[in-house]
């Protein structure tokens, strides 16, 4: 999509005239983009994208006429367009934000301050840099605007059993690009009595975790929390590692976060809640990697196979990008690849000893 020589072209949503500016210079300021309109609300955004057919679009999410979540759906239903949402962070804007990550957008920014603020290079450079990498994703058409049920436990359960020593006693989880809705789904497939902890590294933008906790606990029928240091692991709560430090355990069973350097870029580091996981719990641990960009994780799921370990991968086809799920399976240490809708069944089965 984004070709040599080629400039990548974007739609900007935005209904304040003033951030609107600001995201157009950002973006005009890079010589590889091209901002080839842009809307005030929804309702232009949708008919825009069909008119000029960019390759990516920066959308705010709460706006008048028609949402980020709405024209999200109505653009991923009739031409899917890779969408990069902008917040301002504040609660009505995080629900909707990740409510239209599950309904087809595919990553979550700040949305930048202004010049004059604090950090705001580094916001302009995190939006040139995520337009780039969200240009080359290839979507599908979404076919209903309504949100999927979440899957029974049952329906989930198909995946044919892994051989396991023992059986596990957590489990482990990995995502970035389109994770959080991939995670929703997973979640939502598992029952409520789940006997073991799960822990969770997002890559999201810092400031948005508490928010993806607040969603994912309302989507699923486990207790989903922001992990904290020294808390103990218990059966059937969801742990999920916040913004900028490292998630791991203690021999004790414990949580342990960590403001160690990031591990190949990444803070928090899949590998290093990999590293952890398998060290405390050895075989009797699952490692599971479902759709991000990049690597991060496989290192670390090599040592949690090393340790007599289970490791599940999501499978290309329903990955949104097919990065560090592919990394570990190139890496030889995935037991299974499986589609998105068989994860939480193979999940049960690892706890079961192997036994769907």
């Amino acid at each position: 999509m984004s070709g040599p020589g080629r400039r990548i072209r974007v739609l900007v949503v935005e209904d304040s005239p003033v951030a609107r500016r600001l995201i157009v210079h950002i973006l005009g300021s890079d010589s590889e983009l091209r901002v080839v309109a842009e809307a005030e609300n929804g309702a232009q955004a949708v008919e825009l994208a069909a008119r000029h057919r960019p390759d990516v679009i920066v959308m705010d999410v709460v706006m008048p006429t028609m949402d980020g979540l709405e024209a999200t759906r109505r653009i991923m239903e009739t031409m899917p367009t890779p969408i990069v949402l902008v917040s301002a962070g504040y609660d009505g804007a995080v629900d909707l934000s990740f409510e239209a990550l599950e309904a087809g957008a595919l990553t979550l920014l700040a949305k930048p301050q202004g010049p004059q603020a604090e950090g705001f290079a580094e916001q302009a450079t995190s939006l040139t840099i995520t337009v780039k990498l969200m240009a080359d994703v290839k979507l599908v058409r979404r076919r209903s605007r309504t949100r999927k049920p979440a899957l029974r436990p049952a329906e989930g359960g198909r995946a044919s059993p892994v051989t396991l020593h023992r059986p596990a006693g957590v489990v482990a989880i990995a995502s970035s690009t389109g994770g959080p809705a991939a995670l929703a789904t997973v979640l939502g497939a598992l029952p409520e009595a789940t006997p073991v902890p799960v822990l969770i590294v997002q890559h999201i933008t810092p400031g948005f975790h508490r928010g993806l906790v607040d969603w994912l606990d309302r989507v699923s029928p486990l207790r989903v929390c922001l992990a904290q240091e020294g808390s103990p692991l218990r059966a059937g709560e969801v742990l999920v590692g916040p913004s900028d430090v490292h998630l791991g355990v203690t021999p004790r069973g414990r949580i342990a976060l960590s403001a160690d350097p990031p591990v190949d870029g990444h803070r928090p580091s899949a590998t290093h809640l990999f590293t952890s996981v398998a060290r405390v719990f050895g075989d009797r641990a699952c490692g599971v990697i479902l759709t991000g960009m990049g690597d991060d994780g496989a290192v670390g799921l090599g040592v949690l196979k090393e340790a007599g370990g289970v490791v599940l991968a999501q499978d290309e086809a329903t990955s949104v990008v097919y990065g560090m799920p592919r990394a570990a399976v190139v890496r030889g240490v995935v037991d299974r690849v499986l589609p998105l809708d068989q994860m939480a069944g193979a999940m049960i089965a690892a706890w079961n000893g192997g036994k769907p």
